[in-house]
């Protein structure tokens, strides 16, 4: 008969290897290389990529990847290893970390968890809300590497997890946490990362996924609506993104009345360089400088317990 044994992937976008030029190219390589973060057609995109975008983008990423770089590596690799041993802890069970660009690799992750005798696999990409440049990303892959494997387990394949309501308990204990903290703000924005709105257009729920963890949250914490603004943040390129764009906004608040300002980025299920450097730092100073008076940043969920909590029961629903 035969065992049923069940294991957790963990699936996160990745990160640079260290805060160097080199490493750094390796990464945006892969990473830009998909064609689910970039279709532009590959004979155009590879010349662009490899000639411009590489050579020029790399030594200025790489400066910021060190400007928030920890002791123990960079600061998503940091929260993803202890969300895997935290998770792990919680459900007895093998959990393994595989990352979409970078390493650890999906294929050392899906390995670990087949060597160990792994039947049933319940696989939870780290980003709340579904998109094609994310979500879809962890599937191609995963299809890539199971092409190898003569024999396959169980997958249960966890879409996204928007609007769960231990997903937004713990965004509104963080949330209160600031509050408590710092006072509540004149206007609390929660900034997503962009796609481009042709990928909306072309069937990308995303945006409405977004609104969906928005409207949840806000109704959780007791805001009226105009308290709360949702944005998009980390365009890429020159076809239009997801609007309003969160540097845009944050350059225009003070004008509005906006004096003091709380951004977190719900999105993001642990800290690295986007809400470190590009929220926390580059949208602080946009804001300040054009009048704002306060700006805190809401760290990103990390390992909070209320977090793994989440995680634990995403994936015991699935047993």
């Amino acid at each position: 008969m035969r065992q049923d044994k069940p294991g957790v992937l963990l699936v996160n976008l990745g990160t640079p290897d260290a805060p160097t030029t080199p490493a750094v190219k390796r990464y945006l390589k892969q990473f830009l290389g998909d064609p689910r973060v970039v279709d532009t057609p590959r004979w155009l995109w590879w010349p662009i990529l490899n000639g411009i975008i590489l050579p020029f983008r790399s030594p200025r990423v790489s400066k910021l990847y060190a400007s928030v770089w920890m002791e123990e590596g960079s600061p998503l690799m940091v929260y993803s290893k202890r969300q895997r041993e935290a998770l792990a802890q919680r459900l007895n069970m093998p959990v393994a970390l595989g990352m979409s660009y970078g390493s650890p690799s999906l294929k050392s992750a899906v390995d670990s968890l087949m060597e160990q005798g792994v039947t049933r696999l319940i696989v939870l990409p780290l980003y709340p809300q579904f998109s094609c440049s994310t979500v879809a990303a962890v599937w191609d892959g995963l299809h890539s590497v199971f092409k190898r494997y003569r024999s396959l387990p169980d997958i249960q394949f966890i879409r996204d997890y928007a609007e769960h309501p231990a997903y937004i308990a713990a965004l509104k204990a963080s949330v209160e946490r600031s509050f408590a903290q710092h006072g509540q703000p004149d206007l609390l924005v929660m900034s997503y990362h962009g796609i481009p709105q042709r990928f909306a257009d072309e069937g990308d729920d995303y945006p409405q996924r977004c609104a969906d963890t928005t409207a949840a949250l806000t109704q959780a914490l007791g805001l009226r609506k105009e308290q709360v603004m949702m944005t998009f943040q980390s365009r890429f390129g020159r076809e239009p993104w997801l609007t309003p764009y969160t540097d845009e906004t944050m350059q225009g608040l003070a004008a509005k009345g906006v004096k003091h300002v709380q951004v977190m980025s719900p999105g993001f299920s642990a800290d690295c360089l986007e809400t470190l450097e590009e929220i926390s730092e580059q949208n602080r100073e946009f804001f300040m400088h054009a009048g704002g008076e306060k700006f805190e940043y809401i760290p990103a969920l990390n390992d909070d317990d209320a977090h793994i909590e989440m995680m634990a029961q995403l994936v015991s629903s699935r047993l």
